[in-house]
């Protein structure tokens, strides 16, 4: 059966906003896809035929203006075998690594040779809201195995917002015994479930869904590791529950803060955490901060 892709450019620093929406709507056959070296990004779906393609990007338009999404280009329509679809994801996907941690689609499986004492997570854009190649779950993921290297991977990590469950997942193949990921959304959790098990990590997480405040209040004891991956303004939010839920010793890692939301982030958290050490990186326009407890 031939199928029909839809295929319009977004710009890439609303990504992350348009993938919100996506998931906000349900709408499974539709991916954001990211080009993190050359920072573009493009809106793709994959419809049983144009009525239903045209009809759903009809759809999908307004509800991306209202989001403050605007495309680059106008949408280009056209048939694509119902075997070859996924193909469409492939030039845009592609391995990465950091340290000694593997990202790579499923479809390079047999050809890739994982280093020795090296880990990988395989990734399927099928499956996944992303493949961290996203400038803000870089941010974590990049922090995460530099801690796991410094500082061991003792105690309980917490991905607070897990979306796909990359972060999570990461935590464990680094050697993290003691993992926990939630998010709001119900699909998230659904699909970062998938993930474990395409990972056969099924039994080496705990997915639930829960809002921040109530994921970190369902725990009992705090994180050596909390990462939360989640926009600026529910950052701030939750910083006392954020901040209450590390441990002595532990770090808090925040990422979703656009470059310029970066101080504002900073300064909030830092009037909750006096003797904290605080730093904060940027990459593209995105940036994290990053807070460890003293011991």
């Amino acid at each position: 059966m031939a199928l029909l892709e839809v295929k319009t450019e977004i710009p890439a620093a609303a990504a992350n906003c348009a993938d919100d929406r996506l998931l906000e709507l349900g709408l499974g056959n539709w991916s954001v896809l990211e080009d993190v070296i050359i920072k573009r990004a493009w809106l793709i779906g994959i419809c049983a035929n144009e009525d239903e393609a045209r009809a759903q990007w009809n759809d999908l338009a307004l509800q991306l203006a209202t989001a403050g999404v605007e495309p680059v280009s106008a949408p280009t329509f056209r048939s694509l075998a119902d075997a070859d679809w996924r193909d469409s994801y492939k030039a845009h996907f592609h391995a990465w690594q950091f340290g000694r941690l593997h990202w790579v689609p499923t479809w390079e499986r047999e050809k890739f040779v994982l280093p020795p004492g090296e880990a990988v997570l395989w990734l399927d854009p099928g499956l996944a809201f992303g493949t961290g190649n996203h400038e803000t779950t870089r941010l974590c993921v990049e922090r995460l195995v530099t801690l796991a290297e410094e500082h061991g991977t003792e105690g309980r990590v917490i991905d607070a917002g897990c979306g796909s469950g990359i972060l999570a997942l990461s935590a464990v193949l680094l050697g993290f015994k003691d993992v926990i990921g939630f998010d709001n959304d119900p699909e998230a959790v659904r699909i970062s479930e998938e993930n474990a098990t395409l990972n056969g990590l099924a039994e080496r997480v705990q997915f639930f869904t829960a809002d921040v405040a109530g994921g970190l209040a369902a725990e009992e004891g705090r994180a050596q590791v909390l990462l939360a991956n989640i926009q600026a303004d529910v950052l701030m939010r939750f910083s006392a529950e954020l901040v209450a839920a590390v441990a002595p010793g532990g770090t808090l890692v925040l990422s979703g803060i656009l470059a310029h939301e970066n101080a504002q982030v900073r300064l909030a958290f830092e009037a909750c955490t006096p003797n904290w050490t605080v730093n904060a990186r940027v990459m593209g326009e995105w940036s994290d901060v990053v807070l460890t407890r003293p011991r």
